[in-house]
């Protein structure tokens, strides 16, 4: 464990050197092991998550969005990948929360190797609706944490993270990045990520801390340490906000979620939700509840009036109990296994009139070469086929009864189970007997292909018998070819030279 003086000098090293990584989240966990953790409570009115994040006018549940922002049911997206695209996200009601923290989980992905300008996470106290700091306004009065994109100041030191404090009075220096300006800072890629970046930001007894997940894996609890603040004093009451911007250069920045949360010392109790509520909130809420059960009971009276055969009967009898949606859903499977059933008694009916049909021409043809050959026995190769076509097609008529078989059984469960009542002892066996004549189908169809393939597998191939001899060429045709074929050369060649003689006359 470190000492005071320890932590006091890595501090003061973090300070004058904020980019530098020498304390990651591990590290920092293990200081603060030494620490209680604070109390945590979720903040619905100062969050937002998908699905269903907006409403079906575009709007979205206690935030405001202006400029560019485009509201959906899983994101915001705050700017397209549009250039000069500016646009914001903050929350209705202000804050008033001594320690809080945000967790924010966000994706900025564009095509080019470099994006612009980068996306900014608010704590203010008025809402910058618009304005030239990546899309908010600037003097503004509060904290900014500021993930920059692009290389105004050409020192390579992007993409970034940035803390930056304004008391309303200061002017973003643009220039320089807001390093002149920064109270830390830490170098993070965030663009193109395989999974969302989340970014943790931490306010608890004055002093600010960012965590950062780089988005590449999706552990949602694998933050690294980026920058930490001490002793840093922001407004008591304030707005969150997220804004983005795009320039010359545009990245796609979504917002996939925005979570709020108390934070309050160990052992501090903090106040019910509903003690929080001013009285005047109270009041409408109250009214309109009342409207609405005003409402609901005119509704059923209503339908009482036009529905008077349903009086009394209980509200549970007019849905679909758990037990009957499951037998419902088995009596559907049965009916499309008694389809399918049908359908291949039907093909197999087929093809046992193809079988039949083979097996008649095969025999016409054994009986036609029996009388040629003057009554001897047929050929082992066509008693093999014939005695194949036989089995096959004894095989198919014991298939064809199995399929007659179990939709009969079929239909006995189906007319049981409507007759006398779902989920017996005898249904259950009529299933258990459909379920053996199946596999006996199985069997079946396996057992006829096994014997369908084996003759086609005994076949030999017989090659053609030789020509008888002598062969068509005879040594007497091969001799007189090889005299002319010389002759016709030797009277080429001596044609030859005489042509070239008789053109050398004339040089």
């Amino acid at each position: 464990m470190d000492s005071g003086g320890g932590l006091h000098t890595r501090r003061q090293i973090l300070t004058r050197h904020p980019d530098l990584r020498l304390i990651n989240a591990n590290n920092i966990a293990a200081a603060a092991s030494t620490a209680e953790a604070p109390n945590r409570r979720f903040e619905y009115k100062y969050s937002f998550k998908g699905p269903h994040l907006s409403q079906a006018d575009g709007s979205i549940p206690f935030w405001v969005h202006s400029g560019n922002a485009i509201p959906s049911a899983d994101q915001v997206r705050i700017t397209p990948s549009l250039r000069s695209q500016k646009g914001s996200v903050w929350t209705k009601s202000t804050v008033n929360f001594d320690n809080w923290e945000a967790e924010v989980t966000f994706r900025v992905s564009g095509r080019g190797r470099m994006g612009a300008d980068g996306l900014a996470i608010w704590f203010t106290t008025a809402q910058g609706l618009d304005g030239p700091v990546y899309g908010a306004a600037d003097n503004w009065n509060g904290i900014g944490i500021f993930f920059d994109s692009f290389d105004n100041d050409g020192k390579k030191n992007n993409p970034a993270v940035l803390v930056v404090g304004n008391n309303g009075k200061l002017v973003y220096d643009h220039p320089n990045d807001g390093t002149t300006q920064a109270l830390g800072t830490c170098l993070r890629d965030f663009r193109n990520k395989p999974y969302p970046v989340r970014a943790k930001i931490t306010y608890y007894k004055r002093t600010l801390t960012v965590l950062i997940n780089n988005g590449f894996t999706p552990d949602k609890d694998d933050y690294e340490f980026c920058t930490k603040v001490d002793n840093m004093v922001i407004p008591q009451e304030g707005y969150f906000g997220i804004s983005a911007a795009t320039g010359g250069l545009a990245d796609d920045h979504d917002v996939l979620s925005f979570l709020t949360f108390r934070l309050s010392e160990p052992g501090q109790e903090l106040p019910p939700p509903e003690a929080e509520m001013p009285k005047q909130d109270k009041d409408k809420y109250q009214e309109e509840f009342e409207n609405f059960q005003q409402d609901l009971d005119k509704k059923k009276e209503d339908y009482q009036k036009e529905h008077p055969d349903v009086q009394g009967q209980p509200i549970e009898d007019m849905y679909e109990s758990v037990n009957d949606r499951e037998i419902r859903q088995v009596f559907e499977g049965q009916n499309r296994i008694h389809l399918e059933i049908k359908q291949l008694h039907h093909q197999l009916a087929v093809i046992l009139d193809e079988q039949r049909r083979y097996v008649s021409v095969a025999t016409d043809e054994i009986s036609k070469r029996q009388g040629e050959s003057g009554g001897q026995a047929p050929s082992q190769e066509m008693g093999a086929v014939v005695a194949t076509q036989q089995e096959v097609l004894r095989n198919l008529n014991e298939l064809r009864n199995s399929f007659y078989e179990s939709l009969k059984q079929i239909g006995a469960s189906q007319h049981q189970g409507n007759a006398v009542g779902m989920g017996t002892y005898e249904t259950v066996q009529h299933f258990n007997d459909i379920k053996e004549h199946l596999h006996v189908v199985k069997k079946n169809i396996e057992h006829l292909i096994t014997r369908t393939g084996n003759p086609s597998e005994k076949q030999v191939m017989n090659c053609p018998d030789p020509p008888p001899m002598p062969s068509c060429l005879g040594t007497t045709h091969f001799l007189v070819f090889v005299v002319i074929q010389s002759v016709l050369f030797f009277s080429y060649i001596m044609y030859k030279s005489q042509q070239e003689a008789a053109a050398k006359k004339f040089f």
